[in-house]
This record gives structure tokens, sequence and C-alpha cells, in this order.
């Protein structure tokens, strides 16, 4: 039985200690941060969300594939545009990975993809953005764990959701539910 269960506390410490302490929670001030976008625009979170809500999405970006996770997440994201749109929202994306030919990654992942006006693709190429919430996967064919946050026009963080594996994301209807909280709360 001992033997059973020192590789399981060992298994249990590693995932809970892997993503640091500094995840933002609902709550808490979202971290600011610059990006560019793919077609090199600056964009910056807090002038984001002084305009309108922020469903902020973190994809695995370039781990040495294109994950068909991601693709089928922002494919839905995508097809649902109309209700952020409706929800008067903005969509950030931040697809991170090596700076070495990552823009010709995302511009690969991205073409299959027609996003609306208040959707915004951004590159993460010295995982800056990443490091500062918490989220980096450092693992071998890994960049960050998949992860949504809802943030308000306060820049106060709504809703959060860190996956530790490939799935368990957020789906479209929980953040509408953070998005229309936000509204209700008005």
């Amino acid at each position: 039985m001992k033997i059973l269960l020192t590789p399981f506390l060992i298994l249990l410490a590693v995932l809970a200690f892997s993503q640091g302490n500094n995840n933002p929670e609902v709550g808490s001030k979202a971290p600011d941060f610059s990006l560019k976008t793919i077609r090199g625009d600056k964009i910056t979170l807090s002038n984001m969300v002084q305009k309108q809500p922020v469903v902020l999405i973190v994809l695995r970006g370039w781990p040495g594939y294109q994950c068909p996770v991601c693709t089928r997440q922002v494919g839905g994201l995508v097809e649902d545009g109309q209700k952020f749109s409706d929800l008067k929202s903005t969509v950030l994306m931040v697809y991170p990975g090596p700076s070495d030919e990552l823009q010709e990654h995302a511009k690969e992942f991205s073409e299959d993809f027609s996003f609306s006006e208040n959707f915004y693709f951004t590159l993460d190429p010295d995982y800056s953005m990443i490091n500062e919430y918490g989220l980096r996967w450092d693992a071998p064919k890994e960049t960050a764990y998949p992860s949504t946050f809802v943030i308000n026009k306060e820049g106060t963080i709504v809703f959060a959701k860190i996956s530790t594996t490939h799935g368990g994301r957020a789906d479209n209807e929980e953040i509408f539910k953070a998005l229309s909280s936000i509204e209700s709360a008005k």
C-alpha cells in the first residue's frame, strides 16, 4: 500500500505546484499586458477592457504542431461570434510559442477562420503574457495551459478556467453566462 501511495503523492505534488502561484483568480485585477496581433498591430488589455468586457482565451499556440483541440475551440468561438457581439464583448486570443517562425505558424492556424471585428488574434513569442499569468506549461511539446478569463470593464476577472490538460476548457455557454452576469450587474 505504501509503495502505491508514494508515487501518487509525488504526482499530486507535481501537479499542484506545476502552475506556480500567480494565476489570476476571480475577483482579482487582470494583469495588464501588450501583445501584437498577427497583422502587427499592438494591443493592450487595459485599453480593451475600458471599451467592453474581454474574453481572454489562452491557446496552446505552437508546441511543435497545430493543436486540434485549439482548432475546435477557436472554430466554436468564431461560430458564436454574433453572440459575443450581442453580449458587447471582445474576444482576445493569445497564441504562444517559440519566437522562431511563430508568425508563420499562427498565420497557418488562423487562415481557416474568418474573425469578426471584435476578435483579436495575438502572438506571445517570448511567453511574457503566459509567464505573467503563471500559465507556462514548461514541458516538451507544450507551451501554455489552455485558459479562459472573462474580464469586466473595471479590469476585474469575473470568470477563470485553467486547464492542466489539453481538454477541460471553458465552453461557450460558461463564457456567455459570465458575460451575462456582467450585464445583469449593471
